[in-house]
């Protein structure tokens, strides 16, 4: 994919309930549930996370090399930025690679997805360690307001901000590694919408 990618983040408390609504709504399973581990790399010196940039490299069905530009605009919650992602045919060659170029791996983080496609958009059901969010992804906003209210989900509280750096908000306050976002680091760890500072929208 290469193109600019905008989305709306919101917070569930019930995931089942959203997916039973996409069942409703006839939505097209696009993606079936998948483990997803992510390794976020930077330079030594942190020029990447400075300027507000992501070099990521993913692994669920496939490997997937992935770059983001920092946020162009930030509109009632929706986060648009420059993309730039391809499959790579192997991870961990494709870990050599960066670290043999000097990058080095500066955050580990994990999460099962769901995807499904409705009105033209990509609606990704996420369960994080501390907690489980919605994602919808699509060129029009309209879309995306609209396919969030057909999901009863209250389009006013959008998180604006990525998945590790609402981790960075409890890290210290629960004594967690910053950069280890697993499900095994945080297994016996409870966090709420509270402690991250943000609203469910359902």
């Amino acid at each position: 994919m290469n193109g600019h990618e905008t989305e709306i983040k919101l917070c569930v408390r019930d995931l089942k309930r959203v997916q039973l609504r996409l069942h409703e709504l006839k939505a097209q399973l696009f993606q079936t549930r998948v483990h997803e581990i992510n390794l976020r790399y930077d330079n030594p010196t942190g020029d990447l996370r400075r300027e507000f940039k992501v070099l990521r490299l993913r692994k669920d069905t496939e490997a997937k090399f992935t770059f983001k530009g920092p946020s162009e605009e930030r509109e009632d919650g929706i986060l648009s930025r420059r993309e730039v992602e391809f499959t790579v045919s192997d991870f961990e060659s494709a870990k050599q690679f960066l670290e043999l170029l000097g990058y080095v791996p500066v955050v580990f983080y994990e999460k099962f997805r769901e995807t499904y496609e409705l009105n033209g958009v990509h609606i990704m059901l996420d369960e994080l360690p501390y907690g489980t969010f919605v994602e919808i992804e699509g060129e029009d906003v309209s879309a995306l307001q609209s396919t969030a209210t057909e999901l009863g989900l209250n389009w006013n509280v959008a998180v604006n901000a990525g998945y590790h750096a609402l981790f960075e908000r409890v890290a210290g306050k629960f004594k967690l590694e910053l950069s280890q976002l697993s499900f095994k680091a945080l297994e016996n760890v409870h966090i709420t919408p509270e402690d991250l500072n943000i609203v469910p929208a359902d």
